[in-house]
């Protein structure tokens, strides 16, 4: 069995149905613990984050406000799979792989929700005077010291996984949809190409490697703080033009919209029904694809969110916690929806989508098109990818970081955030298939120890929780 394969048959492992049923279940289980407060109490969830986000908040030292905690949070997962992966879910699933992308966001709330409770309540200061939390600290100071073992686990696939997810993949994006939008405006990267260990490499991805790692390396060895202001500033505007863009998409097509539901709808059980013929998309292809899409995406169970959460300056766990239901809300209900909308209605306007196939950002670009034009609707997903996976690097070279701080301590920081740095340049000029396919099964892997904290620990969850509403 060749190295491809392998990785391939774990790939299918940390995301397949039992991984997937342990997740959503997960979040279901929560839900009825806690009076699924994603629903009953939602005006109030919104209140106390989207409303509070226009006041003014403060942070001391080693810590940062609760909105650049949930900017750091959502800069992680707000990246390219809220547009290229999205994409490629319903090409592969149907439009019904939109309902069950729902269907794991609206359970994924009170998992994200339970995992930024426990990351405040058992969160340390280390030797800086840092607040950092996450599940290695949950799992530490929660379950005991019998439970370290598994901490270090997660943080072993942690530190591993961001070199992979959070780094050599999202900057390869980057490269790729310039050079795309370079070559929409009458460029030609490929013949500025050279040849590096057999491979052909552009010139411009070369130039788009060093920006971002000089962009990563001046925000990154600013601290945490740093990194929370830069987000805090980004990752508003970066959704708010992708929203208005794609907004604009569907109201061009608004006569579609009705047809886009009725298919989202009757493709989660049936894709033939769906979409008026056999395309081999099965049911279970479906469920896969939606959920998968939208765990991998708002990375609620995961325990990525909770290591940028336990920097906040709030002290009550709870009221941290309504960021992470308003986090998953935004990143899945909000902004992969719309590209789920974006791109059907563009079918409507004359995109043709490979069904049952592959595809990725360059139909949601052709779905741009169909309004801006050609060149124009490249560059703004160019511009959108860019900034989504600019900040996904940043916020996992602070997951990275904390999991290699946990393993080996503060002194050896440095030395991995140069490291993940060089990595930048790598993945920014190769084509990494095999890199993006180990790196999403230990992201798939670092599930486990998690999920089996927030089960473990789901008494004071839900403790905490029914304190806080009593008051």
């Amino acid at each position: 069995m060749s190295v491809t394969d392998f990785v391939a048959k774990l790939n299918g492992i940390a995301w397949g149905p039992w991984m997937l049923i342990l997740l959503v279940g997960t979040g279901i289980y929560l839900s009825a613990r806690v009076g699924f407060i994603q629903f009953a109490k939602f005006g109030y969830v919104m209140k106390n984050t989207l409303v509070k986000l226009f006041s003014k908040q403060t942070a001391g030292e080693g810590e940062v406000t609760p909105f650049q905690a949930l900017s750091t949070a959502l800069a992680a997962t707000v990246g390219t799979g809220n547009i290229a992966g999205v994409t490629g879910a319903i090409v592969v699933g149907g439009p019904g792989a939109v309902f069950w992308m729902w269907v794991s966001a609206l359970f994924g709330m009170i998992t994200k929700y339970a995992e930024v409770v426990l990351a405040i309540r058992y969160r340390e200061r280390n030797e800086h005077g840092d607040w950092v939390g996450g599940p290695m600290y949950y799992i530490k100071n929660g379950l005991g010291k019998n439970w370290t073992w598994l901490s270090v686990i997660f943080c072993i696939l942690g530190s591993l996984a961001a070199f992979g997810i959070g780094n050599m993949t999202q900057v390869n994006t980057i490269a790729g949809s310039i050079n795309t939008a370079i070559d929409a405006f009458g460029g030609n990267t490929a013949g500025n190409s050279f040849v590096v260990f057999g491979q052909s490499v552009s010139f411009s991805s070369l130039v788009v490697g060093g920006i971002v790692a000089l962009i990563v390396a001046l925000v990154l060895f600013g601290g945490i703080k740093r990194i929370g202001s830069f987000a805090e500033r980004v990752v508003p505007v970066m959704a708010a033009v992708y929203i208005v863009c794609g907004i604009c998409v569907i109201v061009t097509n608004i006569g579609a919209v009705g047809n886009v539901f009725a298919m989202i709808f009757k493709g989660a059980f049936s894709a033939e029904a769906a979409l008026g013929g056999a395309f081999g998309i099965t049911i279970m292809t479906t469920i896969q694809k939606g959920v998968g899409r939208g765990v991998f995406s708002n990375e609620a169970g995961l325990g990525s969110a909770p290591m940028a959460h336990a920097a906040s300056s709030e002290t009550d766990p709870v009221k941290q916690g309504l960021y992470g239901i308003f986090e998953v809300f935004m990143d899945t209900i909000v902004i992969c929806t719309l590209t789920a909308l974006t791109l059907l209605c563009g079918a409507a306007g004359g995109v043709e989508i490979p069904w049952g196939q592959s595809g990725g950002a360059e139909l949601i670009s052709a779905s741009f098109a169909t309004v801006f034009g050609n060149q124009l609707g490249s560059l703004i997903v160019a511009v959108a990818l860019s900034l989504f996976a600019l900040t996904t690097i940043l916020s996992w070279s602070l997951y990275g970081s904390r999991c290699c701080e946990y393993l080996l301590g503060t002194r050896v920081v440095k030395v991995y955030q140069v490291t993940f740095v060089a990595v930048i340049l790598i993945g920014a000029t190769l084509k990494l298939q095999l890199v993006w396919d180990i790196a999403d099964t230990l992201n798939g892997f670092m599930a486990i120890p998690n999920l089996v904290a927030l089960l473990g620990l789901s008494g004071v969850v839900i403790q905490l929780t029914k304190e806080h509403f009593k008051k």
